[in-house]
């Protein structure tokens, strides 16, 4: 059976919580079935790449906007590929058009990551087209049942839609010579508690209202792990609000130097404040080290991830003084911190494995090739 995964970009080289899940997927998936990507190129020409074994398609690209990418010819691939299924991850307006325009033959899936939060304003215009392209999916992957309760979009379609949440590789994680090395680096560099952020530095992430809380926690190192369009503004933040000895941005590290950081840390921080946070897969990267998570009780998958006083703590989103206070919480009670970790590291292994997600999907895919 050949399967072909359909988005706007992949890892590697680009980096992002969907082009992660997509190359984790297919890893898995190429050991059963055939597996190629059909993607848009960063170039105005088509490429055609093998990474890691798997065929990459990226096609010409002309620009972007709104994160869209304008690809006229991205139509004429579907045909070309001849797919047994179509794998879309959503949202890509562009390649759903595309596919109306192309109607190829080959069962749809989608997964749905995230609604279209920050382009909203073009849904009134868009929204027909999602809803014909929707009619055509045989099977809606939802990352949490939240994110499905809560999506407006979805209610229409809930007999299509499966929980399929986002997963891990925990063979990334191993606690190596040379990480506990770059462990022990850390702490000579950072003494106090480490509180640490890891993400694209994107409006919806919440940076800024972390930053303002360090503000009440006291004898403690907050390190900003990420690049982004934020990133200047949180800086100079942080230099107005007298923090630079206490917050530091790394900017991009290696996978091997995060995963030090990951275990160097004391607690795990995702304080993003908007819907666009559709999952925060970075909290089961926290909890495969073995740290508890601070998170926010968004009406999405975050809270579904890192469970209230289970395996760390959801506080309400936009609120400084409530992140303060959890962090505080935990550092003041570094056992019961270390029990919530470890329960993390237990959630993991039990619900979010990257091998335990594919073979979800991949029974999915059986289930509807056979209708």
């Amino acid at each position: 059976m050949k399967v072909v995964h359909v988005y706007k970009d992949y890892f590697p080289p680009i980096r992002g919580g969907i082009e992660n899940h997509i190359n984790l997927l297919c890893q898995q998936q190429k050991q059963y079935f055939q597996v190629e990507v059909l993607v848009a190129n960063r170039k105005s020409r088509t490429e055609l790449e093998t990474i890691d074994g798997i065929t990459v398609y990226k096609i010409a690209q002309l620009g972007r906007i709104l994160s869209a990418p304008i690809t006229p010819s991205f139509h004429r691939w579907f045909n070309r590929l001849a797919a047994d299924i179509y794998h879309f991850h959503h949202p890509n307006p562009t390649a759903e058009l595309a596919y109306l325009s192309a109607k190829p033959k080959g069962k749809l899936v989608l997964t749905w990551h995230s609604d279209i939060v920050r382009q909203a304003v073009f849904m009134p215009v868009y929204r027909p087209f999602l809803y014909r392209f929707l009619n055509k999916v045989d099977r809606i992957l939802v990352t949490s049942q939240n994110y499905l309760d809560s999506s407006p979009i979805l209610q229409n379609y809930k007999t299509k839609c499966s929980i399929v949440p986002l997963g891990i590789d925990l063979t990334q994680f191993k606690l190596t010579p040379r990480i506990e090395r770059n462990i022990a680096e850390i702490k000579r560099q950072y003494p106090n508690p480490i509180i640490l952020f890891v993400g694209k530095l994107r409006y919806y992430k919440g940076v800024h209202i972390l930053i303002h809380a360090m503000q009440q926690v006291h004898h403690a190192q907050l390190l900003i792990i990420g690049s982004g369009p934020k990133q200047l503004e949180w800086q100079e933040l942080t230099a107005q609000l007298g923090l630079q000895g206490k917050v530091t941005f790394l900017g991009e590290v290696d996978d091997s130097e995060l995963v030090a950081y990951l275990y160097a840390c004391e607690i795990f921080c995702l304080p993003s404040h908007l819907r666009s946070e559709a999952f925060g897969a970075v909290q089961l990267e926290a909890f495969a080290c073995g740290k508890p998570v601070v998170s926010t009780n968004l009406a999405t998958g975050v809270p579904f991830v890192n469970l209230h006083e289970k395996t760390g703590l959801v506080v309400e989103p936009n609120s400084p003084d409530a992140l303060a206070d959890a962090i505080n919480r935990l550092l003041t009670n570094p056992d019961w911190a270390k029990q919530l970790g470890e329960a993390g590291r237990r959630r993991v292994e039990q619900e979010f494995t990257i091998e335990k997600i594919a073979a979800q999907i991949n029974a999915i895919y059986q289930q509807i090739m056979l209708k």
